[in-house]
């Protein structure tokens, strides 16, 4: 189990460095779930040696709200005083991610029907 923490770890490390290293506005962890992603590619057996350390996070995920949660308490007044944009972003973002979703797929079906003729 420790070695599949450490792996999770050394993912997020080499993120956050590569973030760092050539100015990204990416976050650090999310570069190094790309990496994960693509070791987890090129080697499939790396995920057994993963699973401890995901299993684990998995059954305990209820606990990482838990900050959320505080910061959403923490951040209350701001949260009362700008509300309608941050509704107005929400809505319109998940609209945005819709239709783009929807356009992808149609294409992608498009493409799909083409090479089965």
């Amino acid at each position: 189990m420790l070695e599949s923490f450490l792996l999770l770890l050394i993912g997020q490390l080499l993120g956050q460095a590569v973030a760092d290293l050539f100015g990204l506005p990416l976050p650090g962890p999310v570069l190094g779930f790309a990496f994960m992603f693509i070791a987890l590619l090129l080697r499939p057996q790396l995920a057994v040696t993963l699973a401890p350390a995901a299993d684990g996070l998995l059954r305990h995920l209820g606990l990482l709200f838990v900050p959320a949660g505080v910061g959403i308490i923490l951040y209350l007044d701001l949260l009362r005083a700008e509300w309608l944009p941050l509704v107005v972003s929400v809505l319109v973002s998940t609209l945005l991610g819709m239709v783009v979703t929807a356009l992808i797929f149609d294409r992608l079906l498009k493409r799909a029907e083409r090479k089965d003729v």
